[in-house]
C-alpha cells in the first residue's frame, strides 16, 4: 500500500477549536470569570461583586458589576469623561486619571449604599499601601473583587491605579502593593513617594517639562488639551488635588442633555379593501385600458 499523507483538514481543526466564542474573539477570560462569578452555597445566593476595569482609546470604564443567571448586572458605573466636570481637563487615561475614575466610582457606590458617612477612605493620599478595615460600630466595608479582563496585569499599569482609587475611596478590594509603580521585587517594598507622585500626576508634569525643554513643537502637540485650559506643568499636581476633592463633595452621576431624538416616520398602513371596492377597481382600470387603446 503507497504511502498516503493525512491532511488536516476542517474536522481536524474542528475538534481542537477554543470551546466559547468570546474566548476564541480574546474578550473573555472564562478561567478568571468563573473565580470571581462562583459563589458558596453557603452565601445563600446574595452577589459576589466586580470592580471592572476596562479601556478603550479615548476612556477609561469602572463599573461595581454582579452575575445572576440572567447575565451581569451592573450597581454603579463611572467614567474618565465625567472627569472634566470635577476639573480635570485633559489626560483621561493617564494612571492618575485612572486613579480618579476609581476614586469617583468607590464614591458614587457608598453614596448611594448610604455608606459615604462610614467609610471616607484615604482623605490624603499618600502611597502607602493600605486597605480599607472595618468599623466596629457600622456594618462591614463594601467588599468588590477586581476583574481586570484580559488586559496584562505588568507592574504599574494603569488598571491597578483604578484599584487604587476605589480602594482610598473606602471600598474594601483586596490587594497587595507588588503591582504599584516603585515596587522593588527584591526588597518587596514599595517606594510611597513614587506611588504618591503617580497619583496627583506629578510624574506628567516631569514629563511636560522635559518635552518643553527638548522638543517644543512635540510639546505643544501632545499636551494641547492643557495648553489650551491654561494648565502647565506647575498647574498639573493643584489640578488633581482639587479634583479629587471635588469628587467627594459630589460623585453623584448627573444626567446627560442629550435630546432623545423624536421619531418623524410615521408607519401607514393602507386600508384592505372589500370584495366589491376590488371588482370596482378592477373595471375602472378595464375600462381606462379600453379607452386607451381606442385613442
Amino acid at each position: 500500500m503507497p504511502f498516503v499523507k493525512v491532511q488536516k483538514n476542517k474536522a481536524y481543526f474542528k475538534r481542537y477549536q477554543v470551546k466559547y466564542r468570546r474566548r476564541r474573539e480574546g474578550k473573555t477570560d472564562y478561567y478568571a470569570r468563573k473565580r470571581l462569578v462562583v459563589q458558596a452555597k453557603n452565601k445563600y445566593n446574595s452577589p459576589k461583586y466586580r470592580l471592572v476595569v476596562r479601556f478603550t482609546n479615548r476612556d477609561i470604564v469602572c463599573q461595581i458589576v454582579y452575575a445572576k443567571l440572567q447575565g451581569d448586572f451592573v450597581l454603579a458605573a463611572a467614567y474618565s469623561h465625567e472627569l472634566p466636570r470635577y476639573g480635570i481637563k485633559g489626560g483621561l487615561t493617564n494612571w492618575s486619571a485612572a486613579y480618579a475614575t476609581g476614586l469617583l466610582l468607590a464614591r458614587r457606590v457608598l453614596t448611594k449604599l448610604g455608606l459615604a458617612d462610614k467609610y471616607e477612605g484615604v482623605t490624603e493620599p499618600d502611597g502607602t499601601v493600605q486597605e480599607t478595615e472595618a468599623n466596629e460600630e457600622g456594618p462591614r466595608p463594601f467588599k468588590a473583587f477586581l476583574d481586570v479582563g484580559v488586559a496584562r496585569t505588568s507592574t504599574g499599569a494603569r488598571v491597578f491605579g483604578a484599584l487604587k482609587g476605589a480602594s482610598d475611596g473606602g471600598l474594601y478590594v483586596p490587594h497587595s502593593g507588588s503591582r504599584f509603580p516603585g515596587y522593588d521585587i527584591e526588597s518587596k517594598a514599595n517606594d510611597d513617594e513614587l506611588l504618591r507622585n503617580y497619583i496627583f500626576g506629578v510624574h506628567v508634569a516631569e514629563y511636560m517639562e522635559y518635552l518643553e525643554e527638548e522638543d517644543e513643537e512635540r510639546y505643544k502637540k501632545q499636551f494641547a488639551t492643557f495648553l489650551k485650559e491654561g494648565i502647565t506643568s506647575d498647574k498639573i499636581e493643584d489640578m488633581y488635588t482639587e479634583a479629587h476633592e471635588a469628587i467627594r463633595e459630589d460623585p453623584t452621576p448627573k444626567p446627560s442633555q442629550k435630546k432623545k431624538q423624536q421619531n418623524t416616520h410615521v408607519a401607514h398602513r393602507t386600508k384592505r379593501l372589500t370584495k366589491e371596492e376590488r371588482d370596482a377597481r378592477i373595471a375602472e382600470k378595464k375600462a381606462a385600458f379600453d379607452a386607451e387603446m381606442e385613442e
